[in-house]
């Protein structure tokens, strides 16, 4: 039981804080999200709608690669979730198993994958940057935190991600190619 209290208290201090960090930023994401709910649109960047950007792929691929029988339950009820394309399932499985284990970066990854897949840009980022909170070198949150500040329209920030990735990757990885693929696509439709 002390140990269920620990761990719930170490995941409630972790939201807390990357709710935090999101209250305190610059508002560069509410000013994307508040078009959507009739609020105006302050971005002076190109808009660009969101089915445009390109959505990494290296989740798809890491969720086929497991062996299931060996996992967590609730980690593998994740996995799968991802694979089915069943984001609010994979949120909930992935979630219990944080619960479980609170220090692992690739669940709040995946946590955070699932949310920006759902359009929910602002528990997306919170999740990425707890993962590298756990893991500073954890590429793939490197990756959609990039990606996710494509989407809010700052890609002088995703190119600080990619810089990152750069210095992570000793021999070309596949986070940095998507990302890298990414940033040029999101300039090529910024200049159309």
């Amino acid at each position: 039981m002390m140990i269920r209290t620990i761990a719930l208290a170490i995941m409630l201090g972790a939201l807390a804080a990357g709710v935090a960090v999101h209250t305190i930023s610059p508002p560069g994401w509410r000013d994307v999200i508040a078009p959507w709910f009739g609020g105006p649109d302050r971005r002076t960047e190109t808009a660009i709608a969101l089915e445009e950007l390109p959505i990494c792929t290296t989740m798809a691929a890491a969720a086929s690669d497991a062996d299931w029988a060996q996992l967590e339950p609730d980690f593998k009820a994740g996995k799968k979730a991802l694979s089915a394309l069943d984001w609010t399932g994979a949120i909930a499985a992935f979630e219990l198993a944080a619960l479980r284990d609170p220090l692992n970066a690739d669940i709040q990854n995946y946590i955070g994958y699932a949310y920006r897949r759902l359009r929910q840009l602002g528990p997306a980022i919170g999740h990425y940057q707890q993962a590298l909170m756990l893991n500073p070198r954890h590429r793939s949150a490197h990756e959609h935190l990039g990606e996710a500040h494509l989407v809010l329209g700052e890609p002088a920030r995703a190119e600080q991600f990619l810089a990152a990735l750069e210095n992570l990757c000793l021999i070309p990885c596949e986070e940095y190619n998507d990302l890298k693929r990414a940033i040029a696509a999101y300039k090529r439709l910024a200049t159309r």
